[in-house]
C-alpha cells in the first residue's frame, strides 16, 4: 500500500514539473497556448484602420449631422461678453428656491472644483496663489470684476456663464462639471459675495 501512495506521488509529481517546464518553453515555430487570444487580436476595426465596409474607406466616422454626444447641454449664450451680458440678465438659478441641500452640495463642488484658486472663502487666497506664480482672481465679497462691475453683484447668469467659458486665466469647466452642479455652485458663491 505505501509503494503504490509513493508511486502514485512520483508519478504526480513528475507531471507537475514535466507541465511546468514545458508550458515555459516558447520558440518561434512554438510560441505557446494563447489564453483569450480574442484580447490580443481584436475583432472589431481599430479607428485608424481602413475599413471597406464604408463608402470614404475609414473606420471613422463623423457623428450623424444634428446628433449630439450623450450627457451634452447646448449652452445657448455665445462665450463673448454679449453672451456674458445677456446670459446675467436672462438666466435664474433653478435651485434659487430650494437652497438647504443644493447649498450644502454647491459648498462640497466649490471646495473641490474651485479652493484652490478662489479660497475657501472665496478671497481669492486658494492654495495655489500662494505660491506666487499666478495672480489672486478677486474676492467675491470685495473686488471687482475684470468685465467691470463689483464680484460681489454678480448675477446667477454672469457666474454660471463665467464657469462654463471661464475668464482669464480661469479655464472653462463646463466638461467637469454639470450643468445641474454648475448652478449648485453659483448657490454657494452668492453666500460668499456676502462674507466680509
Amino acid at each position: 500500500m505505501k509503494n503504490n501512495i509513493r508511486l502514485v506521488s512520483f508519478a504526480l509529481a513528475a507531471t507537475v514539473i514535466v507541465g511546468s517546464l514545458s508550458s515555459c518553453y516558447h520558440s518561434k515555430k512554438n510560441p505557446g497556448y494563447e489564453y483569450a487570444p480574442n484580447m490580443y487580436h481584436p475583432i472589431a476595426y481599430n479607428p485608424d484602420q481602413p475599413n471597406a465596409q464604408f463608402k470614404n474607406g475609414q473606420t471613422a466616422q463623423l457623428p450623424v449631422a444634428g446628433t449630439a454626444p450623450i450627457g451634452f447641454h447646448k449652452f445657448a449664450y455665445e462665450n463673448s461678453l454679449d453672451g456674458y451680458a445677456k446670459a446675467g440678465a436672462e438666466l435664474v438659478n433653478p435651485f434659487a428656491g430650494d437652497t438647504t441641500l443644493a447649498l450644502a452640495d454647491g459648498e462640497s463642488l466649490y471646495n473641490n472644483f474651485c479652493s484652490h484658486c478662489h479660497g475657501m472663502q472665496g478671497k481669492g487666497d486658494g492654495a495655489i496663489i500662494a505660491n506666487g506664480k499666478f495672480p489672486p482672481p478677486p474676492s467675491y465679497s470685495t473686488g471687482n470684476s475684470s468685465r467691470g462691475g463689483a464680484m460681489k453683484d454678480l448675477t446667477d447668469g454672469k457666474i454660471y456663464h463665467t464657469i462654463t467659458y471661464g475668464v482669464n486665466l480661469m479655464g472653462p469647466h463646463a466638461t467637469q462639471i454639470t450643468p445641474e452642479e454648475r448652478w449648485k455652485i453659483v448657490l454657494y458663491v452668492h453666500k460668499l459675495q456676502n462674507v466680509q
